[in-house]
Parts: C-alpha cells; sequence; structure tokens
C-alpha cells in the first residue's frame, strides 16, 4: 500500500496539506470517488427515486438500489430487503428502539455495557423510563474489556434485547459480537450491534457474527455525511410497525387508515438521499479497491507506532488495555496537570488535529474515574510523519502549559 498515493485520492489533503488529521473515530476524510458519485447524481440523475415512472426517475431510483445492493454485499446480508438508509447510526438505533421497542413488555430487560455511546445509551434508556423496562448494565475489566462471565451474568430470562458496540469509541475496545450474539439468542433475546466505529475498519459479515441487528454511518467510512444503515433480519422487520408516516413508506392510504409498503420501503418514509447513497457506494467500492486486509494491516502498524511514540512521553496516560493491538486505532490519553481541551488546543496550534472532551460516553468516563480525554484515532491514510508530529507536540504540552519537564 503506497499511502502517498491514496493520499492523492482525497481533496482535503490536498487543500491542507500541513495538518495531520488523527481524528478519525468522529469523522473520516473523502476521496474524490466519493464526491464525484454524489455530483454525478445531481447531474445526471436529480430526480426523486422510487417515485416517477419517467426516465430520469428511474435512473435515480436505479442508482439509489444498485447502492443498496452494494451494501448488502458489504456486510453480507442476505437480501436487500434487510437493508434501510438511514441519516447515521443514531438515527438507526432510534429506529429499532422506537419500532422493536413497541414490542416489549413492561418488565422485559435491556441490556448495554458502560462502554455505549449516548448513541447505544439513551434510546434504551427513555424506552425503558417509557414503558417499564429494566436497563441493566454489563461493567468491563481493567482493560476495558467485556468478560465472557461478566455478559452472561447481566443476562437473565428476562432479558429480551442486549445491545452492544462492535469497537469502544473511546478505549478502542473490540468485543466478542459473534460469541455474545450466541448467548443471547440462548436466551431467547434479539442482539444489536453499534457497528460505527467497526465496520470502517475491520471485515464485518452480518451473517457469520448471526446479530438481528447492525448499524453504521457513512461518514465514518469515507462516504457522506446524512447517510447510514440499518441491517435487520427479515423476520425482525417484518414485526415492526414503521419508525416514521408519510410518503412513499405507504401501500394504500383511506380517510381510516393505511397499509405499509414493503421491505425495506415501509422503513424509509419521505424523499431519501440518494446522492448520499451514491456517495456510500463509492466509499465501499474504495474499501474493496484498497483492501481490508491492506487496510488492517496499515491501521495496526499505524497504531503500534502510536502507542510506543505515546507511551514513551512522561507524565502520558493512555486509557484501557496496556497493548497497541487491543486498541484498534484509537487512544484515548491524559496529560498529567493539563486538561484535554488544552491538550487539543496546543496539538491544533502545531497542526496535529485530535479530539477532546466525554465523546459521547459520559457512562464510561465516570468509569474510568475521569471528565473527559484527548483522544487520538487513526485510519490507513494516515502517515508515520503525521505520528512523529502529533509525538513531537506532545512532548511540548506540559511546558507549553507551564509546568517543569
Amino acid at each position: 500500500m503506497d499511502v502517498r498515493e491514496i493520499r492523492k485520492d482525497f481533496p482535503l489533503f490536498q487543500n491542507y496539506p500541513d495538518i495531520a488529521y488523527l481524528d478519525n473515530a468522529a469523522t473520516t476524510q473523502r476521496t474524490e470517488s466519493v464526491l464525484l458519485a454524489e455530483k454525478k447524481f445531481y447531474e445526471e440523475a436529480n430526480a426523486n427515486p422510487l417515485r416517477g415512472l419517467y426516465e430520469l426517475s428511474q435512473k435515480a431510483t436505479d442508482a439509489y438500489e444498485n447502492a443498496r445492493e452494494t451494501v448488502r454485499k458489504f456486510i453480507g446480508a442476505k437480501s436487500t430487503e434487510e437493508i434501510v438508509f438511514t441519516r447515521n447510526s443514531t438515527e438507526s438505533l432510534n429506529l429499532i428502539a422506537y419500532s422493536y421497542g413497541a414490542l416489549l413488555q413492561e418488565g422485559d430487560e435491556i441490556v448495554i455495557s458502560v462502554l455505549e455511546h449516548h448513541s447505544n445509551l439513551i434510546p434504551w434508556q427513555q424506552l425503558a423510563k417509557k414503558k417499564g423496562l429494566k436497563l441493566k448494565w454489563i461493567e468491563i475489566d481493567e482493560n476495558g474489556a467485556i468478560t465472557e462471565e461478566a455478559f452472561r451474568k447481566t443476562l437473565s430470562e428476562k432479558t429480551k434485547l442486549v445491545s452492544l458496540t462492535l469497537i469502544s469509541n473511546v478505549l478502542g475496545t473490540l468485543n466478542d459480537v459473534k460469541r455474545f450474539a450466541q448467548i443471547a439468542h440462548e436466551i431467547g433475546a434479539v442482539f444489536v450491534c453499534d457497528g460505527a466505529q467497526g465496520v470502517p475498519h475491520i471485515p464485518v459479515n452480518v451473517s457469520d457474527l448471526d446479530v438481528d441487528f447492525l448499524v453504521f454511518s457513512g461518514h465514518k467510512m469515507l462516504g457522506p455525511m446524512g447517510i447510514g444503515v440499518l441491517y435487520g433480519k427479515k423476520e425482525l422487520f417484518e414485526k415492526m410497525p414503521p419508525f416514521l408516516y408519510g410518503g412513499e413508506m405507504i401501500e394504500y392510504v383511506g380517510k381510516e387508515d393505511a397499509t405499509w409498503a414493503e421491505l425495506p420501503h415501509k422503513f424509509e418514509a419521505g424523499t431519501v438521499n440518494g446522492a448520499g447513497a451514491a456517495g456510500l457506494e463509492a466509499a465501499i467500492k474504495y474499501y474493496e479497491k484498497i483492501g481490508f486486509e491492506n487496510i488492517v494491516k496499515r491501521e495496526e502498524e499505524l497504531g503500534e507506532l502510536a502507542f510506543r511514540t505515546m507511551s514513551e512521553i512522561p507524565h502520558v496516560t493512555i486509557l484501557g488495555a496496556k497493548d497497541a493491538a487491543s486498541h484498534h486505532g484509537i487512544f484515548s490519553f491524559m496529560v498529567d496537570g493539563v486538561h484535554p481541551h488544552d491538550i487539543a488546543e496546543i496539538l491544533s496550534a502545531d497542526g496535529v488535529c485530535v479530539r477532546a472532551g466525554h465523546h459521547c460516553a459520559q457512562v464510561l468516563m465516570k468509569e474510568l474515574q475521569v471528565n473527559s480525554t484527548a483522544r487520538v484515532s487513526i485510519a490507513f491514510y494516515n502517515t508515520e510523519e503525521e505520528i512523529a508530529r502529533l509525538g513531537e507536540s506532545l512532548r511540548s504540552v506540559r511546558r507549553r502549559m507551564g509546568h517543569a519537564e
């Protein structure tokens, strides 16, 4: 993999050659091919998909449905009926909580972990309050991992739904989703996987994992903002009421009642994001061109370098596991005596882009006994030089804040 050549595919790096972009867990950069796919949709197929019988609308429909098929193959789903386009992972999780949540009864239990992003926490929290459900929490070990023992301990015969992240956006922890889904199914619970941080970085096959639902966002995997994916098993989708009501999600409407469109359109009310779907398809094709084997290898190498570089700097503490491989390119860290916001500001002054805050994971922050952290997150297009710049800037943080070295 020639990273210098790859970076030429990203216009932002040409426009900002002096920045080291290390905030990829928040959003990735876009390739020229993604931008052109959106532009092409508007220039050559700009009509409302799924609605018109004229040629231009048919072209828009074909572009939209071709993108759905590309997503289906990318994650190994059995049918395009199992692929719903949403705005992002957050909307996908809310859809599940609202629509599948309608099937849950008072006293049922929902299980999540302390690792979860607010998007995979608040929908379940509010559903539990509304319907009299019990929300149960899986604890993590000293490395930020969920053990099978801790997982089993939290489940009971009343557990009807488990929702876990694939990779933590704070600690980089990879959960054994395949095994946890199997255990959940043994007691009759459905398993929801938040793949927002996982799908862009490791191969994900829903048929192999046997998860009941999977969500991910286009913008975290080179694609446009405003397009997300919800995978769900067909038999579950068929039982669920619609999430939103209005145009396109109906089959027949009368004065007193209505019937719903076939899957997946039952869950895609209103005018869809055709250009976003085309952009997401282009992003997936770019991933396939590079190859996940190369992506994983590259990110492992950069992660090892970043972990070693940061670990060697005095007064810097990386939270979570003590080995680079367990972080999957995500390193949340502290600098003694310096607030994370100040860390980010100082690094920004040196052209190094990192995140600072609670990372939409305040329950986990409390578990880690911190209010916030700084975070480095890596993508395959990052370079060794960017990691070196991170290290150089990070070494200067305490001195620039007035501390002794």
